[in-house]
This record gives C-alpha cells, sequence and structure tokens, in this order.
C-alpha cells in the first residue's frame, strides 16, 4: 500500500508543528480520506477509521473547551489509543496543555494552519489524493503546449528533447525531460512530474544537459501537468501506412486510463515543434467539438450529393 510521510504533507501545505519532538517522517499516511472526529470526541469510537488524518475545526475545539478536565483526560486517552497518523487544527486554533501532553506521550503529531476547516479540507485531500496515486515511470518527454500536455514518446535518440527545446524556445513549457512519473489521481485524470533529481534539465546530445529554468526564465517550466496527448515519434519507413485524415482515434494506455495518441513519422525537414504545435491545437478544438476531419468528410459528403441530384 503507498504512503506519504506527514513530514512531506507538513512542508507541502505549509503547516506549523506543535510537537517538534515528535518525527514527522516516522508517521505515515495512507488513505486520502479525512475525518472530523466529533463523534470521537464525544466517546462514540465504534467505526472510528484510525488511519485517516484527523481535523479539528471549530466545531470540535469548542466541544472541547467546554468539557471538564476529568472527562477531557478520558476522552483524551481513548482518543490517542488509536494509531492516528497526525491530528491537525484550523483557523489557527491552540490545541490545550493536556491534548499535547498526552499526544505526545502516544508519539502522535499535532499541526496547525490559518486556513478555514473547510478550505484545508479540499486542499488536503487534494494533496493527498497527489501523493498516494499509482505512479509509473516511463521514457519521454512532457510539455505544456497552449494549456495541453503533451507527452513525446520514441526510441532514445529519434529527438524528443530537441522538439522540447524548440518548443520551450516558442513560449511554451517544460514539465519533465527523459523520465516522466505519471499518476493516475483518479479514473479519469493522468497527472506528470519530473523526479527531483532531473527537474528543468534536458539532455541534448552533443552538448550535454542544460538547465532550461536558467537559460529562459521561470515562465518556460512547470512543475506538474495533465496528460492529455500523447506524440509517438518513429522513423519514417515507406512501405508504412500512416493516418492522413484523423477520423478515428487512436489510443495508448497508463495505468488503465486511455490518452488520445497520435503516431508521428520522422524524416528530414519536419519541424516537429510546429508538429506538436497543431497537434496540441487540433486536440483542444476537437474537446471543444470541433472537428476538422469530420468537417471535412461531411463537406466531401455534401459535395457528393449535389453533383449526384445534379446528374439526374
Amino acid at each position: 500500500m503507498s504512503s506519504v510521510s506527514v513530514a512531506k504533507v507538513t512542508q507541502l501545505l505549509d503547516l506549523y508543528n506543535f510537537l517538534p519532538d515528535i518525527d514527522l517522517k516516522a508517521s505515515k499516511i495512507m488513505t486520502n480520506d479525512v475525518n472530523r472526529p466529533a463523534l470521537q470526541l464525544s466517546g462514540y469510537f465504534e467505526h472510528f477509521d484510525q488511519l485517516r488524518v484527523q481535523i479539528i475545526g471549530t466545531v470540535e475545539y469548542t466541544y472541547l473547551q467546554q468539557m471538564d478536565e476529568r472527562k477531557k483526560e478520558e476522552i483524551y486517552d481513548a482518543f490517542f489509543s488509536y494509531d492516528i497518523p497526525c491530528v491537525i487544527f484550523c483557523r489557527s486554533l491552540q490545541p490545550d496543555e493536556m491534548f499535547l501532553s498526552i499526544a505526545e506521550k502516544k508519539r502522535v503529531p499535532i499541526l496547525g494552519t490559518k486556513r478555514s476547516t473547510s478550505e484545508f479540507m479540499a486542499e488536503l485531500i487534494d494533496c493527498l489524493s497527489e501523493q498516494l496515486a499509482p505512479c509509473i515511470t516511463i521514457h519521454g518527454v512532457l510539455v505544456d503546449v497552449y494549456g495541453e500536455g503533451l507527452l513525446i514518446m520514441g526510441e532514445s535518440g529519434i529527438g524528443k528533447s530537441e522538439a522540447a527545446l524548440e518548443l520551450v524556445r516558442r513560449g511554451h513549457r517544460l514539465v519533465t525531460d527523459d523520465v516522466v512519473e505519471i499518476r493516475k489521481i483518479n479514473e479519469h485524470s493522468l497527472i506528470g512530474t519530473s523526479p527531483d533529481i532531473t527537474r528543468y534539465f534536458i539532455e541534448l546530445r552533443g552538448i550535454g544537459i542544460i538547465d532550461v529554468k536558467a537559460l529562459f526564465g521561470v515562465e518556460c517550466v512547470k512543475e506538474k501537468q495533465k496528460i492529455n496527448l500523447v506524440i509517438k515519434l518513429e522513423d519514417w519507413k515507406k512501405e508504412n501506412e500512416y493516418d492522413r485524415l484523423g477520423l478515428e482515434e487512436e489510443y495508448t494506455e497508463f495505468l488503465g486510463t486511455k490518452v488520445v495518441c497520435h503516431s508521428l513519422p520522422i524524416r528530414p525537414g519536419r519541424n516537429l515543434a510546429v508538429i506538436c504545435e497543431a497537434a496540441a491545437v487540433n486536440h483542444r478544438q476537437k474537446k471543444m467539438g470541433y472537428n476538422a476531419a469530420q468537417e471535412l468528410y461531411r463537406r466531401v459528403q455534401e459535395n457528393l450529393t449535389k453533383k449526384s441530384d445534379e446528374d439526374e
């Protein structure tokens, strides 16, 4: 089962730690579901999902404030007897000393944020969904072209990095070169990111490694991007037949999710960057309801029908 450390979530969401002596890296979160423990703090622990991150909002906090000390201690002992990954206080609420003391004894991290409870819960679920998503690593290049995530694949040395560099020069944004980490965050969405060690670097044969962020600026790079379209580069072979109309979409599959895929034959003189731009814009048009191939087919059919009527 995949997991993410509380330390990683604390860093991503800019949380503050009430118990700095507890090692946040040792606590693991294994589900993107969260829980507001109002029932548990009132003493009802049946069906309590202890694997979830526990969120304390205004309602839970005010309930604890009016509780007497003996009852508090009893509830806190019962609550922290479970293997909870962490407890997060929203709206800059401050946990009381007894809460912190028992949590420290049980080695449960207690964190805080200034954000409102509903806003923070949505952000936390989104963060955990991404961090805990199934992940694979493939060889390719991912570029944001006009807002469309374009994944360029092909054999080593075929020209993927050169195409990506030209796209960056034309104002588009590089996500990752050579290694693409793909995460399935829901049934229909794949997110591509770069490994930390190679982020913003491109390898060009004969030149070496270049830093896109340093050379072209921060506006030419991006940390993550939804994958909308796949371009597979392959050597041109005269005997092969290539799709010239595009009436029917072809797909490739990652983690059980299908993505539209175009096979692009490579030969001298073809401008890969311009073709990739055209593919991205054409894909965007299709999502907006316009298909150029179908429009051409419609015009041809109308013309044939018109000629047939004239002949009669």
